[in-house]
Formats: C-alpha cells, sequence, structure tokens
C-alpha cells in the first residue's frame, strides 16, 4: 500500500511526537534530519499514533472474535446444527467464545450471581470481597468490603434491593444495593464456615447453611434467628428454597438430601441416592415439567403417541429437584414420589453447579473437569459441552430473560457467555 504524500507526513509527525513525548531525544533528532519536518507543533497529530495502534489492538481482537464465531458457525453447520434464524429463543444456548472474561479477585472465586433487574452481576471470592460488574459492557464497577474470610455464597431479594452473602468467618451481611451499597446488618449465630444462604421468595426471611451440620433461618428485618434445622450429621453444602416457599432443600457431605417443611422443623422426605458428598441442587421450574416427563416415558408410549399420558405425567409429577454430586451424577428426584426419576452421566470430575434453562428445556451444569455442560432434558443426553476455564468451574447463573450466561473459576476469572 503507497502513502500519500500528505499521509506521508502526517505520519512522520505522529512518530515523530511519539519520541518526543516519551524521551527519545536522540533518535527525535536523528528522525527529524533524516525526514526533513520542521519543529513538531502540530496539535492534531499529538497522541495520534498510540489512538491508531489503540484502535488496531481493538481491531484485531474483534477480528479474531469474529474469526472464532465463524469457526464455530461452520461446525454447527457441517454437525446439521440449526442456524440462530431457525433456532427459538427457548432453544438458545450459550456458545463459544465467550463474550467477556473479568479479571480483579485475587483469589479463587466461588458464586456469580445475575441482579435480578440491572444489567450487572455480583461475585463472591476466597479474597474476602464481593465484587460487581456490568455484564453487558465487561466493566467492573466496585466492591464490597466487610468479610474478614473467605465468602462462600451470595444471593439477592425478588427485588434486588438487598444482596445477602455468608462467610467463612461464621458471619452474614446484608447489603443495602440501591444507593449506598452498605452493610446493614451481620448476622451472627452458626459456629463453623457459613457455605450456602437463600431468601424466602417474601423477602422477609433468609436461611442459611453451614459446616455445623445446621440450617438456620433468620429474619431480615431484625437479624435473629427464628428457627434451626437439624438433620445432617456432616457439612451442609447448600440450601435452596422453593418456588412457592412452602419448602425447601438442603444436601451435605453425608451424601443425603433433606426437604424440609419452611414453617416447621420437619424433614418431610430425605434422598440417600448419591455415592459421594452432594455438592449442588437447583429446583425445576414449572417449564421444565413437561422436558421431565418426556424424560421419564418409556419408549413404546412415545411410539405410540400417547399424548395424554404425557399430561398425565406432568400432572402427577411432584415438585422436582436436581442435584449434583462429586460421584459425578446429577439426578432428578420427584419429592411427592419420594424416588430419584432418572440420572445423567457425563462429567468427569465433581459437579458444582446446576442451572436450567428459563424455557425449562435445558439444564445446565458446571464442573471440576472445567468444562460447562448443557443437557437435554427430553433426550437424557448432553447436548453441548464448552472448555470454560483454565481450571475447576465453581458457578454459573442463568439470567431468567436475557440471553446471558456467567461462570465463574478456581482461576480467579468470571466468563461471560452469550446464548445463540
Amino acid at each position: 500500500m503507497n502513502l500519500s504524500e500528505k499521509q506521508r507526513d502526517e505520519l512522520n509527525r505522529a512518530i515523530a511526537d511519539y519520541l518526543q513525548s516519551y524521551g527519545y531525544t536522540e533518535s527525535f533528532d536523528a528522525f527529524r534530519r533524516e525526514t526533513g519536518l520542521m519543529e513538531n507543533d502540530d496539535k492534531k497529530v499529538m497522541g495520534l499514533l498510540e489512538k491508531k495502534w489503540t484502535s488496531v489492538v481493538r481491531l484485531q481482537k474483534k477480528v479474531m472474535d469474529l474469526e472464532a464465531k465463524l469457526q464455530e458457525a461452520e461446525r454447527e453447520y457441517i454437525h446439521g446444527a440449526p442456524t440462530r434464524e431457525k433456532r427459538q429463543p427457548n432453544e438458545w444456548i450459550p456458545r463459544p467464545p465467550e463474550k467477556f472474561c473479568l479479571t480483579g479477585h485475587r483469589s479463587p472465586i466461588t458464586r456469580v450471581i445475575f441482579h435480578p433487574v440491572y444489567s450487572i452481576i455480583a461475585s463472591s471470592s476466597e479474597d474476602s470481597t464481593i465484587k460487581v460488574w456490568d455484564f453487558e459492557a465487561g466493566d467492573f464497577e466496585r466492591s464490597l468490603k466487610g468479610h474478614t474470610d473467605a465468602v462462600q455464597d451470595l444471593t439477592f431479594d425478588s427485588t434486588g434491593k438487598l444482596l445477602a452473602s455468608c462467610s467463612a468467618d461464621m458471619t452474614i451481611k446484608i447489603w443495602e444495593f440501591v444507593q449506598t451499597f452498605d452493610c446493614m446488618k451481620t448476622l451472627k449465630g452458626h459456629d463453623h464456615n457459613i457455605s450456602s444462604i437463600a431468601f424466602l421468595p417474601s423477602g422477609d426471611h433468609l436461611l442459611s447453611a453451614s459446616r455445623d451440620h445446621l440450617v438456620k433461618m433468620w429474619e431480615v428485618a431484625t437479624g435473629y434467628c427464628v428457627r434451626t434445622f437439624a438433620g445432617h450429621n456432616e457439612w451442609v453444602r447448600m440450601v435452596r428454597v422453593h418456588h412457592d416457599g412452602n419448602m425447601f432443600a438442603s444436601c451435605s457431605n453425608d451424601q443425603t438430601i433433606c426437604i424440609w417443611n419452611t414453617l416447621s422443623k420437619e424433614c418431610k422426605v430425605r434422598f440417600y441416592d448419591h455415592e459421594h458428598v452432594v455438592e449442588c441442587i437447583q429446583w425445576a421450574p414449572e417449564k421444565a415439567l413437561r422436558y421431565v416427563a418426556e424424560a421419564e416415558q418409556d419408549h413404546s408410549s412415545q411410539m405410540n403417541g400417547d399424548a395424554k399420558k404425557n399430561d398425565n405425567t406432568v400432572a402427577k409429577l411432584g415438585p422436582i429437584l436436581v442435584s449434583g454430586s462429586r460421584d459425578k451424577t446429577i439426578k432428578f428426584f420427584d419429592i411427592n414420589a419420594g424416588c430419584c426419576l432418572f440420572t445423567l452421566v457425563g462429567h468427569d470430575n465433581w459437579i458444582r453447579g446446576l442451572r436450567f434453562h428459563p424455557a425449562g428445556k435445558y439444564l445446565l451444569s458446571v464442573a471440576d473437569d472445567k468444562t460447562l455442560r448443557v443437557w437435554a432434558i427430553a433426550q437424557k443426553r448432553c447436548a453441548k459441552t464448552l472448555d470454560a476455564h483454565r481450571h475447576f468451574v465453581s458457578s454459573l447463573d442463568f439470567h431468567p430473560s436475557l440471553p446471558y450466561v456467567v461462570t465463574s473459576s478456581v482461576d480467579m476469572t468470571i466468563k461471560v457467555w452469550e446464548c445463540r
């Protein structure tokens, strides 16, 4: 490519400005003599070379991202996968490459969650901090500090005005999340590491699970512990509340899952199906029940097209809970029937997180095998596997209304994945 005389002169002036600005005096004098430039006082070229270089780097990154997306599209086309135009939103799933890779934490990240209203995510880490990010722009916004040990879990109330965090420092903190982002309350009562928390749908109570083998219920307004649930004999790893708020589930190092009545201390059902520590649990949304029912139907009923049987199966299904374990399996449980419906096998290491697709058709899981997997529930098979991180993947979340998934890892990064 040949430059015009005007372009060449502008480039020479920009180079001279760069050399002069950074104190390369001898090079500047030699360059000016060889090019015949006069004193460089043109303000138009000040910082021009750096701006051009930055633009080139940004453009190069965009080109690389587009090339990666093109390669992915070519692979999908070759293997007969539907194009984006043919997919409905309920079929959109996360696809590589990631939109953003966010860095800033100084220790492994334990949890990442979407805000229910704003386009932000919150992450917790073993570095004792909580960080807030804009997931659409990929920008860091702020840090929340107050815990003195690893922050293990985060949860927003349904309005997004409150954020709760729990920590290995044996405290729960409730943060104002609209204006001040200050810690409003610190709740104390557990005797060991607090591993999980969850708001009740009403937002007036909070549940916590701990290494002290207990689950506690807290009144948000006063910060008082109003109920203690004892039933596990090992570390309680996670607690999750059903959508109606009348019951919740807990899982433990004792390899069991307990289903509790929220209004009493009664354990309604206990499952013993896993062969190792149960790391994570997730309630299935209503939209997922039809796909769970399809997975339960035998081959003959599908061949006969017995749709009525499918409707009856959906009607009979109780609340469905899904669990992930260190035994590398994912299990679906029918709470009313008190049994395991089926098991998904595919991960090569401990399973750390589960999330349902908002449309209910897919289940997403992450594990210590560094992957994010998308499971087609009705077919009981893994539909897609993404090499998500360079180290163990610790958690994930799926935005309820926007096509985004976020994952976090022991490699201290958060990745934002666009669904298409």
